[in-house]
């Protein structure tokens, strides 16, 4: 029997910010390099039936990673996460933002810090992602979007890819 792991999305529009809280069946050091390598990364982040491709990643305190979410038809969705401050095995701070091909940021939508934290919980671990928009506008807009369904998918992947690992 599979246990059942914590998975908190709140939104909090007053502070204009979503925290998303999820348990892991995995050890720390497993987890963060699912978060932190492309080849990990391409193979679980984005809500099924999306696939990852990643187009530019270095993961530094100043690097960025550029990636595409892409519809099982083709069409691409690309994001950019600039990396402002790493801790490794611990956290890591980023801006997230939604951008062309070319890596462009496109200012029309919600761009968000993220401020990731990796924590040893009972022989799992626990992830907290606080999520920082500029206004409680921004928070709603995401959310319209499908932000916490997509979220939920794109964590039951890591769960899949984490226990394909342990084999």
């Amino acid at each position: 029997m599979k246990a059942e792991l914590q998975f908190d999305f709140i939104v909090d529009k007053e502070k204009s910010r979503i925290i998303v809280k999820r348990e892991f069946a995995a050890k720390r050091q497993l987890v963060w390099d699912c978060h932190t390598r492309r080849e990990l990364l391409d193979q679980w982040f984005a809500p099924k039936p999306l696939t990852t491709r990643t187009k530019h990643m270095e993961f530094k305190e100043g690097g960025y990673w550029h990636y595409a979410m892409i519809m099982p038809d083709g069409q691409a969705f690309w994001s950019r996460l600039d990396y402002q401050a790493i801790h490794p095995i611990d956290d890591y701070a980023a801006l997230d933002g939604f951008c062309d091909e070319a890596g462009v940021v496109n200012p029309e939508m919600p761009r968000a810090r993220w401020e990731v934290t990796f924590t040893d919980a009972n022989g799992h671990t626990l992830v907290t992602t606080v999520v920082m928009y500029r206004s409680p506008d921004d928070v709603q807009k995401v959310i319209e979007m499908g932000m916490e369904e997509g979220m939920a998918s794109t964590l039951e992947r890591l769960d899949e890819l984490l226990l394909a690992m342990d084999k």
